[in-house]
């Protein structure tokens, strides 16, 4: 009796057609890391705000592309770092204007040299 042995049944999702095209980087979260970045960086000085919201619209193009991409396109992992650093940075930079804000209403109401606000001729 011989033994037959069987080849190991490759996996369908290992095989690809020849005229398949190559999976790229996404560009576009590319762009949305680095904008990620630039908003972290620059959020304390409340400059975050702008590079964040074209990050945010940026992102919405680049989840849709992924998915139009049917996996030809990847860049999952940098969209999803740049908008976890987008909000981030939204946070900080929301935190720097209450700071702000609350910083420059206490030194206006502790100004006590500053006198009356009304002329002295009044009642």
């Amino acid at each position: 009796m011989t033994e037959t042995v069987a080849e190991p049944a490759q996996n369908e999702t290992d095989l690809r057609h020849p005229l398949d095209p190559e999976p790229v980087r996404s560009t576009k979260a590319a762009a949305v890391l680095a904008l990620g970045v630039a908003a972290v960086v620059t959020a304390p000085v409340v400059g975050g705000i702008i590079p964040a919201t074209v990050g945010l619209a940026l992102a919405r193009q680049a989840r849709g592309d992924l998915v139009d991409g049917r996996g030809y396109l990847t860049g999952a992992r940098q969209l999803r770092a740049g908008v976890i650093l987008v909000w981030i940075a939204l946070a900080i930079a929301v935190g720097a204007l209450v700071a702000a804000s609350v910083v420059g209403i206490i030194s206006l109401a502790g100004d006590a040299n500053s006198g009356q606000d009304f002329p002295p001729t009044s009642d």
